[in-house]
Formats: structure tokens, sequence, C-alpha cells
């Protein structure tokens, strides 16, 4: 026989070298493992969107966003944009005095007059009378059962029949989800007997003793101060809807002052009539880079009111940022400057003093690399291509994890939520709420197959039959403008809508004079984000709350296969 080379005999597995061949095969396996995980990973991190921070009202989720990989992506979204006041929780409002009782009153006599009491007789009530102050205090508390108060202000004249006295009054919803304080301030129609005691006959709507109002010295605007940029939130830094509101433009108020301090400025770009949430993304980014280079932002406050929210359907430019968010928090809080002002003081002095600016073109130039710089004013410009030219690109990448959005500095207009107020007062803070979203969805058979039918009326009435006890006042939030549509949910259900408290934006409201004011003496519209932002709060402050996609209907919220799992 002739003789053959048998495998197993080869060179290459001789039994001395099995160990070399194990140690080999072993190798290129990692290897292989390697590499598939590589693509793996690719291939997620390619096609992963990460959920939208700004459409979930938690804070851990922000935080865990803001530390996370960024998406550059924002999806169009008609809703209110969440800002720094919605991540404020109720422990966030300091209790250190805790709200005052019926068994308190009899004792609680710091805030009346010393004047003596009124003679029993038939002319005018002294309303800085200790006894009549005392009774109009246990009548609001009597009478408000849903809220708690925490300080009651002098009482004063009212009207001029000489028997009515208005009183203001900081407090809380018992149920409050949200950190914070209101103000109401009412008139009090007082009786007295024969006997010259007194009662209270009746108490007026919400804001109707205007006389209590504490008014703000009128004065130029405010003095720019420079501050340091906060590290955190103190429990006592809450809003304070219904006070007077003073957000008058700061202004430097000399050369020296001007030429001593540094500034940054946002130009041009992608920004202009984005969605609020693209345009707050943005701004925050601007805000947090000020912040980290200790510069004063200064910012346009005209902004362009994307077509989603107008009522013309077309983009509005000329549209004011106080009319949609708390300047005067922001700028007490923050080192901010009106562009306008700025080129006017930059134009005056810039040449006698020699102030230096910096032109940067490039979003990729980090601040980082800005740090050090020593001219008077950064300017970052951005082109016309999109979305190398969103304002937001300068806090992506390295930066992420560097300059921290701050969200603490930017509240709702205190105008607007005093709207929200206002009608959650005159429904006693005592209501539930649903949100039914149909619109365009429900005309979408394809994305929505079931949110019209789950929405009509009939299976409304059966959805809330085991969730809203018959009787209670019901606030409906909804894009359906035929409010008629839910007539059947009246025979169960004290109904509310918004256009059901249109006096609280109307020609004679406080909103529409104090707006009208802020914009030169032109009338401002209450605009579609208005409205939405205002049907938000108001669902948002029912002691029970009904959604559509999580209560109403299977339907997805982005369409079929959209639905997220949550954690």
């Amino acid at each position: 026989m002739h003789s053959q080379a048998v495998p197993w005999r080869s060179a290459s597995f001789r039994p001395e070298n099995l160990g070399q061949n194990a140690l080999q095969l072993i190798g290129n396996l990692c290897f292989a493992l390697f590499v598939i995980g590589v693509l793996a990973f690719t291939i997620i991190a390619a096609t992963y969107q990460p959920d939208d921070p700004l459409l979930h009202p938690s804070s851990t989720k922000l935080t865990s966003f803001l530390t996370s990989t960024s998406n550059a992506t924002f999806r169009s979204d008609d809703s209110a944009a969440h800002t720094g006041d919605d991540f404020l929780t109720a422990n966030s409002t300091s209790e250190a005095s805790s709200f005052i009782t019926l068994s308190e009153i009899n004792i609680s006599t710091e805030a009346t007059s010393s004047a003596p009491p009124s003679a029993c007789d038939d002319g005018p009530v002294e309303c800085a009378d200790t006894e009549i102050f005392q009774t109009m205090m246990r009548a609001a508390i009597e009478m408000f059962h849903d809220i708690h108060f925490y300080r009651f202000g002098k009482s004063v004249r009212g009207g001029d029949d000489g028997m009515s006295c208005d009183m203001a009054w900081r407090f809380r919803p018992k149920d409050a989800k949200r950190a914070g304080f209101y103000k109401d301030y009412r008139r009090f129609e007082i009786a007295r007997s024969a006997n010259c005691t007194y009662t209270v006959a009746k108490i007026g709507d919400y804001h109707s003793g205007t006389n209590a109002r504490k008014k703000r010295k009128s004065a130029k605007a405010a003095e720019f101060k420079a501050k340091g940029s906060p590290d955190s939130l103190s429990g006592l830094i809450v809003p304070v809807v219904g006070e007077a509101v003073n957000d008058t433009l700061p202004v430097v108020e000399s050369e020296s002052k001007f030429g001593s301090r540094k500034y940054l400025i946002y130009t041009d770009g992608g920004e202009r009539c984005k969605s609020m949430n693209h345009y707050l993304w943005s701004f925050l980014c601007a805000l947090g880079e000020a912040q980290y280079l200790n510069r004063t932002l200064v910012m346009d406050l005209n902004i362009c009111l994307n077509s989603m929210y107008s009522l013309s359907k077309q983009d509005e430019e000329g549209k004011d940022f106080r009319f949609y968010f708390d300047f005067e928090h922001l700028r007490d809080s923050a080192s901010v400057l009106d562009q306008h002002q700025f080129w006017e003081d930059w134009n005056k002095w810039q040449k006698n003093d020699k102030l230096k600016l910096l032109l940067v073109e490039d979003f990729k130039t980090s601040p980082m690399k800005l740090a050090e710089v020593a001219d008077t004013l950064i300017m970052r410009k951005f082109g016309t291509v999109e979305p190398d030219n969103y304002w937001y690109r300068v806090c992506e990448g390295e930066t992420e994890s560097i300059i921290q959005r701050p969200w603490h500095l930017l509240w709702k207009s205190r105008r607007l939520m005093d709207i929200v107020s206002g009608i959650a007062s005159r429904m006693n803070w005592d209501f539930d709420a649903v949100h039914v979203v149909r619109g365009e969805k429900a005309k979408n058979a394809e994305l929505w197959p079931n949110l019209a039918a789950d929405t009509s009326p009939e299976t409304l009435l059966s959805t809330l039959r085991d969730k809203i006890d018959d009787g209670r006042h019901l606030y409906v939030a909804t894009n359906e403008p035929d409010s008629s549509f839910f007539e059947p949910l009246k025979d169960k259900y004290n109904i509310h809508f918004l256009d059901d408290f249109k006096d609280l934006w109307n020609e004679n409201s406080e909103w529409y004079l104090e707006t009208k004011k802020l914009n030169g003496g032109i009338h401002v519209e209450f605009d579609g984000y208005m409205r939405v932002e205002v049907d938000t709060e108001v669902f948002l402050r029912g002691k029970k709350q009904i959604e559509t996609f999580n209560d109403l209907t299977n339907d997805c919220k982005d369409g079929v296969n959209t639905c997220r799992t949550v954690a």
C-alpha cells in the first residue's frame, strides 16, 4: 500500500501544537464577536431616536436626557413647550410658615390698622377696623374650602357705596402638584346689623378687589445688573401668580459700566419661526454658554410665531418674548440685555472706548475655546444651511457635558398663568379635567384608526362613568373647535371649555390692558400658542386628569406602531 499523509498527523495538527491552535481559535472568535458588536452598536446608534424630554414634565427624565447623547432632530409639535416651572415640585415651595386656619384669626391682628372701631351709624364702614378685617378673613376661609391661605393683606376701601372693602391674599391649592403661590384680591360687601356687628354679605369674583392690588411704582427700565451663574434653584424661588408684573427692559446706565462687562450675542441662523420647543432648546443653549463664559447674553425679544400656533395659519413676526415667558424672573436671575438697547450703547461708546468684537462663524468652535477671550463682545454668526445653522449645535458633542441649559431661569408668562388661576378659581379649584385630542388626527384613520370613535360623546360618557363622579365640574381641554360636539356630557357634568372664560383676555381684562401697554399701545392677539398653553395648564390643575392617549384610546400619540413602553 502507498503511504498517504493522514490529516491529524499533518504538521499543523501535531499533538505538540494543539495548545497554540486553541489559543489562535479563541482569538479569532473574540475578534469576530467584537466586529459583530461594533456593527450592532452602529446600527442602533444610527436608527435610535431618544424621547423628547420637553414633552415629559419629569426632572428625572430631563436630567437623563441632558446627560445623554443629543439628538438634533425635533418633531413638529403644536403642544405647549415645557419650561423650568414645570420641573418644580410642590416640595420646592417653602412651607416654613403654615397656612392660616380659622382658629388663628382672632389672635392674628398684625395686618390690621390701629384705627378705632367705626361708629354704629349709617356712615361708611371702616375697612381698617380689626373686627371687619377678621370677619373678611373668616368669610374667605369658610367659602374657599380647596385652597390654603398663607397671607392676608390689609383691607382697604372698596366701591363708592361705602359698604364694601377690598382685600388680597396669597394662597395655594390644597392638592397643588406644582410649586408656587397665587394671589387673589376680591371685593367684600359688608352688612351691618342693628347691634353694630358685621357680616360678609357677598364676596366678588376673581380679582374683583382692584383697590387691594399692590401697585408697582412706575419707574424707568430696571437697571442692568451683572450676575454670576446660579448653581442651583433655591426652594424659595418659586413663581407668584397674580402679583403685578414688572418686566421692563434692563439698561446700562453709564459708559464705564457698559465697557467693563463682557457680552455674547447669537445672530442669524435657522431658528426663526420654528416650533416653540425648537426655539427654547436653542435659546437655552445660548444662555447656558453665556453663563459658562460669565458674559451677558444679548437677546432679541422679538420672536416669530410658527404657523402651527398662529390664528392666521401663517408664520407671524413681531411677537414679544414677554407675551409667552416671564422676563422679570429671567432678568432678575441672569445677566441679559435687550439687543436693541445693546446696539444703541455699542454704537455710542464702542469707538471711544476701543471695545473689541470677536466674530465666530463656525458652531464647532466650542465655548471652551472661547473661555479666555478678552474681547468685549463675542458674536456667533450662523449661516443659511440647515441644520448646521441651528443655535443648539453649539451645545452638541463634547460641549454637551460642559454647558448646562439653565431651565430654572425660564418660566411661563405670569400674565398667562394669571388667566389659568382665574379659570381654576371660578371652579373653586375643585374640578376634574379631560384632554380630548381630535382635529386632524381624528380624521386620519390610517394612523389613528380608533381615535374618532373613542373620543365621540357617547364613548366619552361610557369611559368617564367610572372615572369622574356625576355632577363634578369637568374642564375639557380640547382642539375640537365646536364645543357643542360635547353637549351630551352636560347631562352628567358641569362642563367648562377655554372659551367660556373669554372675559379673562378680552378688551376689558387685565391681560389685554397690560399686554397692549407692553406692545406700544397696539392690542395683542390671544393667539393659538397662548390658547394651548392656558388650556394645558388648566388641565394640569384638575384633581383628576384624564388623558387622550393614556386613558381614552389605545391609539398611539404619534400614529400606528409608535407607542412607547414606559419603564
